[in-house]
């Protein structure tokens, strides 16, 4: 168990600095400092067809790939572990292969990224890194995607970016709940906030959990850009049942009138539970078709 003493960090094993010992050999680790006395650590994966020029490559040759002609795919990862997870790994090798820059990060106090973890820094750590991706992208197409915990923040990011009309193009939501005590009341051990840095107390007591909200469910309903949802039937973590009620009280919000809603279920027979659905072999064409004519085609 974690104290709640500052300085508290999740274990890892791998070293963050060398995402080549995870098998990518195309991304660029860098640290950003989104306020004072907070770093974070940012992995910027180029897509695959670029994997050859980008052998040996600095900083700079990876933030000017940017501007590039291929979407960029910022991910928000979920509770336990790093941006070097297995399963995160090989979400980033599908998305690359398709075309996709995808950068991720670890929030402040995940990981190698220092600072105190909280709801509303976590949220500044996303702003922040998407800023910074926005400020070298040109007019390429930015979408936002989160999975589990990390749909939290996702919400809350677009959310403010929709409000200060600077949206992304779309927001991707990978085994959302509605809201952390709907998720909490569901699943009172659940791993979502078992590993939070320094936080494992946070939820047991509802007087201290009131700090935290993730509220995706209230977020939705000011939040104008095309959502999809993915959700496998046997999440043992999420239920799959918030996530149907997060798209049931999205798809007829107001500021989505504009824009597709779409919920994509995965059969429990696929054995995807709650991180596999990367290996779903419908997932290029589901993000095709959903993202549509904003994916470029891949120029080799």
């Amino acid at each position: 168990m974690f104290g709640n003493g500052a300085g508290v960090r999740v274990p890892y094993f791998i070293d963050l600095k060398k995402p080549q010992d995870q098998g990518l050999n195309h991304t660029c680790n860098y640290y950003l400092q989104p306020e004072e006395d907070v770093t974070i650590g940012v992995w910027h994966t180029v897509p695959t067809v670029w994997w050859k020029t980008a052998q040996g490559k600095d900083q700079m040759w990876y933030e000017d790939a940017l501007a590039s002609s291929y979407p960029i795919i910022l991910y928000l990862h979920g509770n336990a572990g790093t941006r070097g997870g297995d399963h995160r790994v090989e979400l980033y090798k599908v998305l690359s292969s398709l075309g996709y820059h995808v950068v991720t990060f670890d929030y402040r106090g995940w990981g190698d990224s220092i600072g105190t973890p909280s709801e509303r820094g976590m949220t500044y750590d996303a702003l922040h890194v998407f800023d910074w991706i926005k400020a070298r992208s040109g007019d390429n197409s930015i979408y936002i995607w989160g999975h589990s915990l990390g749909t939290g923040v996702a919400t809350n990011l677009v959310r403010r970016l929709c409000e200060r009309e600077t949206p992304p193009d779309a927001l991707i939501l990978e085994s959302p709940f509605t809201n952390i005590r709907e998720e909490a009341k569901s699943h009172p051990f659940s791993v979502i906030y078992r590993y939070f840095p320094g936080f494992d107390w946070f939820f047991l007591d509802p007087i201290t959990s009131s700090g935290i909200k993730f509220a995706n469910d209230e977020n939705v309903k000011h939040i104008s850009c095309s959502l999809l949802i993915l959700h496998a039937e046997d999440d043992p973590v999420v239920p799959f049942q918030l996530g149907r009620k997060l798209y049931n009280i999205a798809a007829p919000s107001r500021s989505f009138r504009d824009f597709k809603v779409q919920f994509i279920p995965f059969h429990s027979d696929l054995g995807y539970r709650h991180k596999y659905i990367y290996k779903s072999p419908e997932l290029p064409r589901i993000l095709r078709e959903f993202l549509g004519k904003s994916e470029p085609e891949l120029q080799h």
